[in-house]
């Protein structure tokens, strides 16, 4: 696979991880230092960042994460991509009937590690929200 492949090949599988619940594919997706922003909520490290998202879908109905239009920029042993994001959460509980989502922008900074391209810092832009963000936990 070539570089700018596997660069969106690592992206998307955060989609995968989160839309299937398989918060141990998130190893395949950040280096163990990572820092994310989502929107001005900033968090270090894989493990911070994995507990945040499992808390916040884990009690939530199924999602979806569609990204699209990947911008690639290759230097050597890093680079960055720019994707689209739209991401969908249904409810359940007392959320039920009622959904959540967004569209925004991840601007990711990877690495080449002897596993592959791993993100080690992701920005994200929340663009507009549709919903209530009650179906999220956090």
């Amino acid at each position: 696979m070539d570089d700018r492949a596997a660069v969106v090949d690592s992206v998307n599988r955060y989609a995968t991880a989160l839309d299937s619940r398989d918060w141990a594919l998130l190893d395949e997706v950040f280096v163990s230092d990572v820092v994310v922003d989502f929107g001005g909520r900033v968090v270090s490290g894989r493990e911070a960042v994995r507990d945040l998202v499992r808390r916040m879908l884990g009690g939530s109905g199924p999602s979806q994460h569609l990204l699209a239009n990947h911008r690639v920029e290759l230097h050597g042993e890093a680079a960055r991509c720019v994707s689209q994001v739209r991401a969908f959460s249904a409810g359940v509980g007392a959320a039920a009937g009622r959904s959540y989502e967004l569209l925004g922008e991840y601007r990711d900074e990877l690495v080449r590690t002897p596993d592959g391209w791993r993100i080690a810092r992701r920005e994200m832009t929340v663009r507009h929200e549709i919903g209530s963000r009650d179906v999220l936990r956090s």
